[in-house]
Parts: structure tokens; sequence; C-alpha cells
């Protein structure tokens, strides 16, 4: 193709045209602040110089909270769930074992009841089995077989025994007579007397404590 002109008007005329053509490319900027490769947050010069120190400021602390942010580890609620989990059947064990402890202790509270009651009547039960030898001991005092010798020591020391174990006679007169541990066979009118007395004991009675093993038979004086 001829050349019109100069050989130097032509060739700037060539290198405006490929200027042209450059300028008219699109231009494509990555603006992203994280690396899609590295996941480390960019700070892109241009911007830092465009915008000035207040912009660099602001991408130093937008990008130190995207790095705390990416820092802290969420715990799953599969991991939350099992801690729960654990103290709701920690309160119930302790739940359980205040309770068991609760009744261990009235367990043996009742043990040691029923053992003092079992006991109590075992006693009782020895003291009733010996109540017609200790008849027969006052039988043989009143009839004056244990003036002295050997059976007279051998009734006190059975008698001081059986008092160890808190049997008590029931032998007295002159008291005012009571129903719960006395049992009247005979009533007879009485001088200067204003409320049934105790006059004569037929059979001595006995108790242990607040126990009525037998109730005394007596003669009862009532008012004329």
């Amino acid at each position: 193709m001829p050349h019109h002109g100069n050989e130097a008007e032509h060739s700037e005329d060539e290198r405006g045209a490929r200027e042209g053509d450059e300028q008219r490319k699109p231009v494509i900027r990555d603006n992203r602040k994280v690396d899609p490769e590295t996941g480390a947050a960019r700070h892109p010069q241009g911007e830092a110089h465009a915008e000035g120190g207040a912009a660099s400021t602001e991408g130093d602390a937008l990008s130190q909270a995207e790095e705390i942010l990416n820092g802290v580890e969420v715990p799953a609620e599969e991991s939350v769930a099992p801690g729960a989990a654990a103290e709701a059947q920690a309160a119930e064990l302790r739940n359980d074992l205040l309770r068991l402890q609760a009744e261990y202790v009235n367990y043996r509270k009742r043990v040691e009841r029923d053992r003092a009651v079992a006991g109590e009547m075992a006693v009782i039960g020895v003291l009733n089995s010996l109540l017609p030898v200790l008849d027969d001991v006052d039988a043989a005092r009143q009839h004056g077989d244990l003036e002295g010798g050997p059976f007279a020591a051998i009734a006190t020391k059975l008698e001081n025994a059986l008092k160890t174990y808190g049997l008590e006679r029931i032998a007295e007169t002159g008291v005012e007579f009571d129903p719960t541990i006395h049992e009247a066979l005979i009533q007879q009118p009485g001088e200067d007397i204003e409320v049934d007395t105790v006059s004569q004991v037929l059979r001595s009675g006995y108790r242990s404590g607040e126990r009525v093993l037998r109730a005394a038979q007596v003669i009862v004086a009532v008012p004329a």
C-alpha cells in the first residue's frame, strides 16, 4: 500500500491507533478484600493512597476484625449438648444420693427403735415369767419361812437383781385407789375416809417403768 506523506507522520498515526485500541480494552480490577486462594486479608495499595490515612486506618481495623472473627472457633451444637446433659445427669445422681441417704437415716432410726422395743419386750417377758416366783417368796415371807437362813438371802438377791431391770413392786397401803395400778376385790366402808383408799394388799402388783405388768389386788376403803 503506498504511503502518502512522510514516514514520521505515518508512524505516529499507527502508534496512536494502537494506544486507542488498548484504551478501549476492558480493565478488570479485583477489589475483593480477602484473597480467595490464601484466605488472607488484602490491603490494596491504590485505595490506601487514594483515600488517605483515614481509609488506611479503617481498612486495618476491618482486616483485624476479620482476622479475629476468622480465628474464633464457634463450638458446634453437638459439643455443647453433652456438657449440659452431663450437668443434668450429675444433678440427678446427686438428688438420688441425697434421697438414698435420707432413706438410710430413716431406716437406721427405725431399726434402732425396733431393737429397743424388742429388747424391752424381752425383758418384760422374763419379768412376767418370774412373777409367780415372787408371789411364792412373798407368801413364804408372810408365813415367817424367810426369817434368816440361805433361802432368805437367795430371795433378797433375786429381788435386787430384778430391780436392776426396772421392776417395781406395787404394794403400798393408805394410798388413793388408782384403777390403772389397783384391782379392787373388796370394798369396805371406812371411817374418816373422803376418797377411795387402799386399806390392804392381797397380792402385790408389779410394773416396769411406765408399763404395768400386773395390777395389785387390794381391798378398798370407801367413804361411809
